[in-house]
């Protein structure tokens, strides 16, 4: 006679789990399966050091300063692919966007050193630095395009616009993250430390 643990050596569980598409599960007696719950964001130690790192607020303060350069950045641009005016300007602002970039770009690589221990690629933001890197592949390439004379206004300006929708999804992979951060916060959990050397 076979006993349950007996059974589910010869996987004859997970054979009937495998092939069990019944949608009365908890009514027939057998529990839901309860859904894999990710791993947290930050451990205690990273939270810690995340919170306590003056990297966290520049981080805050340049992510919506990058934002309204785009915002601003992004207007010229469309003005540009619709009059023919204001190239010089809308190159001139994506050359901005472009710096603004770098500049969270390599700070953000400091603030993953500090909080994670490695400068880019850390597990909880992974994919968001993969495509970071289409980002600045992109932003790069429009600053090749524009230094090296290539292209007409109107193929520039589409390049640039691959840019900032690249950017786009970026940014909401960013404030994604940001969300399930702050819903796995303690309740009493308030920050601390920002502006303070880590």
């Amino acid at each position: 006679m076979f006993t349950s643990n007996g059974l589910d050596r010869l996987g004859v569980d997970r054979l009937i789990a495998a092939v069990d598409v019944c949608p009365w599960g908890s009514a027939s007696g057998r529990g839901a399966p309860r859904p894999a719950c990710p791993p947290p964001l930050y451990t205690t130690e990273e939270r810690t050091r995340r919170d306590a790192t003056r990297w966290t607020l520049v981080q805050g303060i340049l992510a919506p300063l990058q934002f309204l350069v785009f915002l601003v950045s992004l207007g010229l641009v469309v003005r540009t692919l619709l009059t023919g005016e204001g190239f010089a300007a809308a190159t001139a602002s994506v050359v901005v966007k472009t710096m603004v970039l770098y500049l969270i770009m390599v700070t953000g690589a400091i603030w993953e050193k500090v909080v994670f221990g490695r400068w880019l690629f850390a597990p909880a933001f992974f994919w968001e630095d993969v495509f970071s890197m289409l980002v600045l592949a992109l932003h790069t390439g429009y600053l090749a395009v524009v230094f090296f004379g290539l292209g007409d206004t109107r193929g520039q300006m589409l390049l640039a616009l691959a840019a900032y929708a690249a950017y786009l999804v970026n940014a909401a992979q960013f404030v994604l993250k940001l969300r399930a951060a702050r819903r796995e916060q303690p309740a009493s959990w308030t920050p601390i430390g920002y502006g303070a050397a880590e």
